[in-house]
């Protein structure tokens, strides 16, 4: 994180740029409410990085990082909205707090502002420039395409094979993980062999990323993540955690988990006690298992660039 918080004030410049106030001033606060919910600036980190390790010039690619980020807080607001959510970060999301329509408008200008930040920004020749709006452009397809496939998942009764569950993270969060680390070798204007292996490194980074973060909305210490233990069951959320629960689950145990999982209204003690049955079936185990499966995948992957 250290690179992240060398620049992390000239990011903050390059935002305030991208996203001056303008007229009207109602269509630009949602942007700088949204941007300023300290968010962890993880996929501008793997910019930095990516670009770095093959000896490019930190500074020349704070646009590039910038730009990504921007497109990620222009995800999240529509996510938000999709969704419906209240609260992200423990703060009013930005359509309530706002409104629908000018949460809509704002999401498009973030979506806009990167793209225009990438083309005016970037200090590369068009051949290179082109090649990272190439990429955030199928990046933004595959997101909506994963958006899509999660709407489906959620509507269906039936439980998603874990083979389900993996392909639609992979496309609605890990693939802005894996154009993050492909615009980092792109800028340092690396091999195609380099960017398809940094480009894996990513995607990788991201579905391990998401399974983390799965545990956590299970399992996660209430004082660290600000969210109730337990959370997703009661919103019904199929998380990796809860489908390898459900699968592996038998008589009794299986019975409390589907009679619990997507109530609004089930208390506190039956969602403990869901809790309880996950750990025991030992599926915090399983999902770090994975997790580190696809980190065993990691360092040989980025061992055979440059």
């Amino acid at each position: 994180m250290q690179i992240l918080k060398a620049y992390s004030e000239t990011l903050k410049t390059y935002f305030e740029q991208i996203l001056v106030t303008k007229d009207p001033v109602t269509l630009y606060e949602p942007i700088s409410y949204i941007m300023s919910l300290g968010a962890k600036r993880i996929r501008p980190l793997m910019l930095l990085h990516t670009h770095k390790i093959f000896g490019g010039d930190v500074k020349s690619v704070l646009p590039l990082a910038a730009a990504v980020e921007v497109f990620h807080n222009f995800t999240l607001m529509h996510d938000d909205i999709m969704d419906n959510d209240d609260l992200r970060h423990g703060v009013p999301t930005t359509h309530k707090k706002f409104d629908m329509p000018l949460a809509i408008l704002a999401g498009d200008v973030l979506y806009s502002k990167a793209y225009h930040t990438i083309s005016s920004k970037s200090k590369l020749s068009s051949n290179y420039t082109t090649q990272l709006i190439t990429k955030l452009s199928k990046a933004c397809v595959a997101i909506c395409e994963g958006q899509v496939d999660d709407i489906k998942l959620a509507e269906n009764k039936r439980i998603p094979t874990e083979s389900e569950y993996i392909k639609m993270i992979e496309k609605k969060t890990a693939v802005l993980f894996e154009v993050s680390c492909a615009m980092g070798a792109i800028s340092a204007k690396k091999s195609t062999k380099d960017v398809k292996n940094l480009s894996v490194f990513g995607r990788n980074l991201g579905i391990a990323f998401q399974i983390t973060d799965d545990l956590i909305g299970i399992m996660g210490d209430t004082k660290v993540t600000g969210k109730a233990v337990g959370n997703d069951i009661r919103e019904g959320k199929k998380s990796l955690p809860i489908l390898l629960a459900i699968r592996k689950a038998r008589g009794s145990d299986k019975k409390k988990i589907l009679r619990v999982f997507g109530k609004s209204n089930a208390t506190r003690t039956q969602i403990n006690e869901v809790v309880d049955i996950i750990r025991s079936l030992g599926i915090g185990f399983d999902g770090q298992r994975r997790e580190q499966s696809l980190r065993d995948l990691l360092e040989p992957t980025t061992s055979h660039v440059g």
